[in-house]
């Protein structure tokens, strides 16, 4: 089958400009079986690209197929961020008790970290989407700190630094996404 041609799939339906969700059902020679593929076609700038997601339930719905693994890629964003970034994978400890403390508190900090986040989004604005990234804000802490350490070897006034138009530009330099 060629992935490539829309046509051989049928439209299920077109979730933002140049986002279109199609569906088939195939045969997989892997798992040789009957397969309900979700084919995710992107167009843009004249350039398509495309994922193709699949359940072995032919009847499901190809939405529900979408949005299982939209929520399966979150769910794995935190665990990695988790691992990297709050020592989820560090602990050393045997018993059940304390292995369930350590995920509890691994996880809380993640939580904790976004609800930092999202105090510093507008009040009063139309809720966003929050695109979130730990090593974002663990970059825009350390900057924060430096520009700090800066203020104070240098004996510079902290309040003129931070309302310089500039301050929020160096507190962001390096940190992923907008």
């Amino acid at each position: 089958m060629n992935l490539a041609d829309p046509n051989r799939f049928t439209l299920v339906k077109t979730l933002a400009e140049g986002v279109s969700l199609y569906t088939t059902v195939v045969w997989s020679v892997n798992l040789k079986r009957r397969i309900r593929l979700a084919y995710l076609l992107k167009e843009q700038g004249g350039r398509r690209s495309y994922v193709v997601l699949f359940s072995s339930n032919i009847d499901g719905d190809p939405m529900a197929i979408y949005q299982s693994y939209a929520a399966r890629f979150q769910i794995e964003f935190i665990f990695r961020d988790a691992r990297q970034f709050t020592g989820l994978a560090d602990c050393q400890a045997r018993s059940p008790e304390a292995l369930d403390s350590h995920v509890n508190a691994s996880l809380m900090a993640l939580n904790v970290a976004k609800a930092a986040l999202q105090s510093t989004q507008a009040k009063g604005a139309p809720p966003e989407p929050l695109s979130f990234s730990i090593a974002s804000l663990k970059r825009q802490a350390l900057n924060a700190h430096l520009l700090d350490l800066f203020a104070a070897t240098f004996a510079l006034e902290p309040t003129l630094i931070k309302f310089h138009p500039n301050y929020q530009t160096l507190l962001n330099y390096g940190v992923i996404g907008p």
